[in-house]
């Protein structure tokens, strides 16, 4: 109804869970990246759990659109049933045929199931449970979850199983008979609502991929709607696509605060008096106190005649002059605040890119940032990643966040969108707590992260380069060049010098460097070097000539 009204292409804030819509806040980043962990590398369980609200479901749909080719993903929205019917389910989903004799056995269903598992890892595919709203499981499904886990090879576990549900799963997990399942699970993960920050670039990004080309809610409109809705993604949707029909049919093209009051009202069945209101009670009751105590003044016992009466007279008065000083004291602290005017503006990003967006495509930006890296790239040719890797390197695509770049540490080609909805590829070149450095037209620029999380909605592409020629996840059990190398570089990290060959396999006291590396850089702690693990330690050993974000970063950031 509102869509062409406000220039949209669709509606910006349905409650489906539409993957393109997806708002990679550091925490959903995180989320994603543990589930993406369960599908490659992990055994066991991993869980991931939520409010109401929170994003679980869209996580869950990203991960099924990022799946690797080698993943078979078996997906139950609805666990509430039997064990026998969790199992045909499953079946189901993985697309193997069951005979009509064996859908109530749980034995024969097992075993059907565990001759697919064995044919699937023997054909080098891995097969993947992703159970939904996993609350809902029942004590004896639960149980034949944990038995799955029982079918595996002498090296691997031959089904995965991501539980997603909310918190009320933390708590059945916790249950004392449940101890044994419990224990098994080797990855959690808690999503929380989002930050005042986060709701604000949340529904700036819902907005730009419906086709949005401006803000259409201002400020105060965006901090009401964290107010009103605690940061949860569910109700900021339903209460963001009420204001905007609100605005349609009052003709405004801007969202207000009372505009958001207004939707949440009628969305909780409840009014929301502004915030501000309580503010105003208080002062508007200071204020007939005050006319009250001066009304009352010629009332006192001390405006008597005779000397006592003048003696004590004389100390409300030193204390009416001392009150008197304090307000004028403190006035200069109220008048110091600048006029909105003085306030710089919003829009330097914007006003940088516009200038210079003859520099700003694709062929720029990887100039620039091979031009980093001391490697040659050649505009037009073959693709980016295919000269990287021609030259020993190697490039990662993601969607992510600050959080993982300061992680990675390495310099990135961000995609910004602009307020008219134009298109930029810029290099970041630096990165602290508060600002970034980007390279625009070969200059440096420094811009707030605040401004910078405007126009970046967590498209990146970064270059390393590896220790090795080949790039792939090593674990317990592997040997060779690559594992010597991991071996190299934590040591090297440790102060330990190489005096002696370094061994090639990858073994028990390796896994530990590993995890002990993964637990200081905030990496998933499982002693696989996965490719996350060894570009991030590939800029811990990096040299000086080397291009970082930071060169002090420290463990963890």
């Amino acid at each position: 109804m509102y869509t062409s009204f406000f220039g949209l292409s669709e509606k910006p804030f349905a409650i489906t869970p539409d993957p393109r819509y997806l708002y990679l806040s550091e925490r959903h980043a995180e989320a994603l990246a543990h589930l993406l962990y369960g599908v490659t590398e992990a055994g066991g369980f991993i869980q991931l759990t939520g409010e109401v609200g929170t994003g679980k479901t869209t996580v869950v749909r990203s991960l099924l659109a990022q799946t690797p080719k080698h993943a078979e993903i078996a997906l139950i929205l609805n666990p509430r049933m039997t064990a026998p019917e969790f199992l045909l389910t499953i079946c189901e989903e993985l697309g193997i045929g069951v005979p009509d004799a064996a859908t109530e056995s749980r034995k024969d269903l097992v075993d059907i199931l565990n001759h697919y598992l064995l044919r699937a890892h023997a054909d080098g595919r891995r097969v993947v449970l992703v159970v939904d709203e996993a609350q809902n499981l029942a004590p004896e499904v639960l149980e034949q979850v944990r038995l799955l886990t029982n079918l595996e090879t002498n090296t691997q576990k031959l089904l995965q199983i991501i539980l997603i549900g909310q918190p009320e799963l933390r708590e059945l997990l916790a249950r004392n008979e449940l101890r044994q399942l419990a224990q098994r699970v080797t990855g959690r993960y808690h999503l929380h609502p989002l930050s005042n920050t986060e709701t604000a670039a949340y529904v700036r990004h819902r907005l730009r991929v419906s086709g949005s080309t401006s803000d259409i809610f201002s400020a105060t409109a965006l901090a009401e709607l964290y107010h009103l809705s605690g940061g949860v993604p569910r109700v900021i949707n339903i209460v963001a696509d009420r204001a905007l029909l609100g605005a349609y049919t009052q003709d405004r093209h801007r969202v207000t605060s009372g505009l958001v009051r207004h939707a949440a009202a009628e969305v909780f069945g409840r009014r929301f008096a502004p915030r501000w209101l309580p503010w105003l009670g208080a002062a508007a009751a200071a204020l007939v106190l005050a006319a009250t105590v001066w009304g009352m003044w010629p009332l006192v016992p001390w405006r008597g005649h005779g000397s006592a009466a003048v003696t004590t007279a004389a100390v409300p008065h030193a204390v009416i002059k001392s009150e008197a000083a304090k307000p004028a004291a403190t006035a200069p602290a109220v008048a110091s605040a600048p006029p909105a005017s003085a306030a710089p503006p919003a829009a330097a990003l914007q006003a940088l890119l516009t200038e210079h967006s003859n520099a700003t495509g694709p062929d720029d930006a990887f100039t620039q940032l091979f031009g980093l890296w001391g490697v040659h790239y050649v505009a037009g040719n073959t693709d980016p990643c295919t000269q990287a890797a021609q030259q020993g390197m190697e490039c990662l695509v993601q969607r992510g966040s600050f959080g993982q770049l300061r992680m990675y540490n390495r310099p990135a080609i961000l995609l910004l969108n602009d307020d008219a909805g134009v298109k930029h590829q810029v290099v970041l070149a630096a990165l602290d707590d508060e600002h970034a450095r980007i390279n625009l037209a070969g200059a440096m620029h420094e811009v707030g992260i605040g401004e910078l999380s405007r126009y970046w909605f967590g498209d990146f592409v970064l270059l390393w380069r590896p220790g090795t020629q080949k790039v792939k996840p090593l674990s317990v059990g592997m040997r060779g060049d690559e594992v010597r190398w991991l071996r190299e570089s934590l040591e090297r990290l440790q102060g330990v010098t190489a005096g002696q060959a370094v061994s090639d396999v990858f073994d028990a006291e390796l896994s530990q460097l590993v995890m002990e590396f993964q637990r200081q850089h905030r990496l998933a702690v499982d002693g696989i070097a996965g490719i996350q693990t060894q570009i991030v330690l590939a800029s811990a050993v990096a040299g000086p000539d080397s291009p970082l974000l930071s060169a002090t970063a420290p463990h963890g950031s």
